[in-house]
């Protein structure tokens, strides 16, 4: 029997206390406490929100996995559909057409082989699906629609459903070519969700009316009553196996999502959107929901494992300050600027410690900036009070001093940048006494106006580069709002969970960032937000929570918040935390 130094090629250390800088699956022995202990990634399960249905619908069916699935009927508000279309893992693309327009649909298989049936008003029919078009093949043997599925599409169940306006027991069995009439469930219902491999191994989840919470499994002769939900409904959806399934949204309207272990349901991250008689596909690993009642084209995306990243202690700020910014890396980062009252101070980090370097030529403050690096940097815009002054000085950065360049067009304050100090981007801001939307493009020498922001305000946030940024949140009052910029014009997109201002955001381009602390109107906040290029979601909070930070950073790998303004006095932070976009914990192995 082979041992962990045959397949490692290095024996287990032993330590009196845990390694200083163990790796994601080290192992080692702790002598103190006489257990064998490993590092592992933090990872959690949640839905993400996607590209929406290019017709939203109701009681649709679904099939495949997460990034290769189908959507199929339904009821578009109007009237039943025969629309079919599918997912890349990324969007929708509408293709050929059922036969029969009807809605409350199962499906099974993949979106290269696939069974669609069970569906109202034609009621029993069912259509094979073959990566490009459907046929109709042998409907079921009682009439029925809103049944339980699961298979593939040579080897499938249907269970239950309504036969005559009542809820049924009978069960039929797909063998690629017919159905056959197989053992009845033990309760009568509609509206149920079914999960399983093949016609010998399938879950029957829910259904009604009334609303029950009773599953039952099959295991190719005989149905068993097993363990319920926690939570009883119909017009649910689910996703997996006989031992391993997902159980989400549902009729009541309900967001709630549910694992199936085997033996018993533990209820997980509910579904961002509560809905009914939405489609499924996938597993307890990526599972995806689309479409649903009240009529929606809404996807959401399940993923187990997502890397929990976390933020760490950094080297603190020289000088306390608030209302100023910073560009840069995680490694390599300036701060520059801030008040009240205005300054001209600039600092720059080298990933460990902070280092006072030479100052801006004018000192202010809600400024903007943009850089690689803290040895090539743009410091634009800004307020000087006394005497009060919007700013349109332009600053470049070289790596030991400033050198002042042609000024932005419009005067402004509380604006947001993005880019390099060669190509850079300014957008929205405070020009007395408007909120502004003007942009504004950098080419290395001159500012150009370009397209406007669809909707102005000022403290916002955002980064990229001058062809591909994000600009986000921002007041008045403070909002949620998130615009792409793809190098010619701004395009409203999917908003931040939590609205507010004055936060700090890094990113490479449009298609990735994070961003975190601001003040959602009432207080600052700690919370951070990661953006995927489709939709936000809420992941670790910042330590301390802050407003008007500096900031640097590539996005959802790796990012910096430093300084900022803090509840009570001071008022005043020079606190730096790192973020790393993973993060892993210490954990005991069972030796009995």
């Amino acid at each position: 029997m082979s041992d962990y130094k045959t397949i490692h090629g290095a024996r287990v250390k032993d330590y009196t206390t845990d390694p200083t800088y163990p790796i994601e699956g080290q192992v080692w022995y702790d002598e103190t406490d006489s257990v064998l202990q490993y590092q592992s990634p933090n990872v959690f399960a949640a839905w993400r929100t996607g590209n929406s249905l290019n017709t939203g619908r109701r009681y649709i069916g679904g099939l495949g996995i997460q990034t290769s699935a189908l959507a199929f009927n339904g009821h578009d508000g109007s009237a039943v559909t025969d629309k079919n279309e599918q997912y890349d893992g990324t969007s929708w693309t509408e293709i050929a057409d059922l036969n029969t327009s009807q809605e409350q649909s199962r499906g099974v298989g993949t979106t290269t082989a696939g069974l669609a049936y069970g569906g109202y008003p034609a009621t029993g029919n069912t259509e094979s699906w073959n990566g490009s078009a459907w046929t109709e093949v042998n409907n079921f043997n009682t009439s029925r629609h809103d049944v339980a599925q699961g298979g593939t599409a040579t080897s499938a169940i249907a269970a239950g459903g309504s036969a005559s306006a009542n809820p049924t027991s009978a069960a039929e069995s797909w063998n690629g070519s017919s159905w056959t009439a197989i053992s009845s469930m033990n309760t009568s219902r509609r509206g149920p969700i079914g999960a399983g491999t093949d016609n010998t191994s399938s879950l029957c989840i829910g259904g009604g009316p009334p609303t029950v919470a009773n599953v039952e499994e099959w295991n190719g002769s005989s149905w068993t009553e097993v363990n319920d939900l926690n939570t009883a409904r119909q017009q649910l959806a689910a996703a997996g196996t006989t031992p391993s399934a997902l159980a989400y949204g549902g009729e009541p309207s309900t967001a709630v999502t549910e694992e199936w272990n085997g033996t018993s349901w533990t209820e997980l991250n509910d579904l961002n959107t509560a809905r009914a008689g939405l489609s499924q596909a996938g597993n307890t690993t990526l599972a995806l929901a689309a479409g649903g009642a009240p009529v929606q084209g809404t996807t959401e995306e399940w993923n187990s494992a997502i890397a929990q990243g976390a933020w760490s202690t950094g080297g603190s700020l020289n000088t306390a300050r608030r209302r100023f910014t910073g560009t840069g890396t995680q490694t390599s980062a300036l701060g520059f600027g801030g008040g009240p009252p205005a300054t001209g101070i600039t600092e720059s980090y080298n990933g460990t410690s902070w280092t006072e370097v030479n100052d801006l030529n004018t000192a202010r403050r809600e400024l903007a900036g943009s850089g690689a690096s803290n040895t090539s940097a743009l410091a634009f815009g800004g307020f000087t009070s006394p005497p009060d002054s919007m700013k349109n000085e332009t600053e470049s950065w070289n790596g030991s001093s400033w050198t002042e360049v042609n000024n932005l067009n419009t005067a402004r304050f509380q604006l947001a940048g993005s880019g390099t100090n060669t190509a850079a981007l300014a957008f929205g801001g405070y020009v007395i006494p408007s909120t502004s939307d003007l942009t504004e493009v950098w080419n290395g020498t001159n500012w150009t106006e370009v397209n406007d922001l669809n909707s102005a305000r000022r403290l916002l946030f955002g980064d990229g580069t001058s062809t591909s940024a994000l600009a986000v949140g921002g007041w008045s009052p403070q909002q949620a709002l998130t615009e792409s910029w793809n190098g010619s014009s701004w395009t409203e997109v999917g908003d931040l969970n939590t609205a507010r201002y004055a936060a700090g955001a890094a990113a490479t381009d449009s298609t990735g960032a994070l961003v975190f602390g601001g003040h959602n109107g009432t207080a600052e906040v700690a919370v951070t937000e990661d953006w995927n290029g489709v939709s936000w979601q809420e992941t670790a909070d910042i330590s301390t929570a802050r407003a008007y930070v500096g900031q640097a950073g590539t996005g959802s790998t790796s990012a910096l918040i430093y300084g900022g303004q803090v509840p009570g006095s001071p008022g005043t932070t020079n606190a730096t935390e790192e973020w790393s976009g993973t993060s892993n914990s210490t954990n005991t192995i069972s030796t009995s």
